[in-house]
């Protein structure tokens, strides 16, 4: 009887001891850091949305626009720089990297505003359905890019503040020590200057 006694109060003791660890935020940094990866997930996607309906875009614009070679090459040539800087969710870490991965989409932004400026110089291009179905299609992944980089912002913020708020911060320092803060977009330089509006 003290036996079956005893395995009842260890069985109860380990039953109290599993809710304290999980009501004491044990589980919150682990969350929190999964939660930040799959929004960095989302970002990814979305670039990639965009990097696949460049080559579209070109061809579209190239067969109208045959003098602007050069803003043609410099679209495809960032859109290959763009596409070979990929970063790893266990690169989330790592704000050189973040920073290069910004730097190469940034310049697929320029290389693609300069096309979409030159559509503006041929008016049967502008009125071309296949060229309006995509310049609509990357006006909205330009904003599913947004709506992503700014749900992982916040993902990040809420992952990086449970490292250095209680009761994270004692897990962080014991159970999680490996556990590193991860970096967050930044605007670039050119984002600090208000565009130039030419009439």
């Amino acid at each position: 009887m003290t036996y079956q006694l005893a395995r009842i109060r260890a069985g109860l003791a380990l039953t109290l001891l599993a809710l304290a660890l999980s009501a004491c935020g044990y589980n919150t940094i682990p969350t929190l850091e999964e939660q930040a990866k799959a929004r960095w997930s989302d970002v990814q996607n979305n670039y990639q949305r965009r990097a696949d309906l460049i080559p579209n875009l070109v061809a579209t614009v190239q067969g109208y626009a045959q003098q602007e070679k050069d803003v043609l090459t410099s679209v495809v040539e960032a859109r290959a720089k763009a596409t070979q800087v990929t970063i790893t969710a266990d690169d989330l870490t790592d704000p050189a990297k973040i920073k290069a991965f910004q730097e190469a989409q940034g310049q697929l932004s320029g290389a693609l505003g300069r096309l979409l400026a030159v559509s503006e110089n041929y008016p049967d291009l502008k009125s071309n359905q296949n060229f309006l179905a995509l310049q609509s299609q990357l006006e909205g992944t330009e904003n599913r890019i947004t709506i992503a980089r700014r749900d992982y912002i916040e993902a990040v913020r809420a992952f990086n503040t449970s490292l250095r708020t209680f009761p994270g911060i004692i897990w962080a320092n014991t159970v999680f020590r490996s556990t590193k803060p991860m970096a967050d977009f930044t605007a670039n330089d050119a984002a600090q200057t208000p565009p130039t509006v030419k009439f």
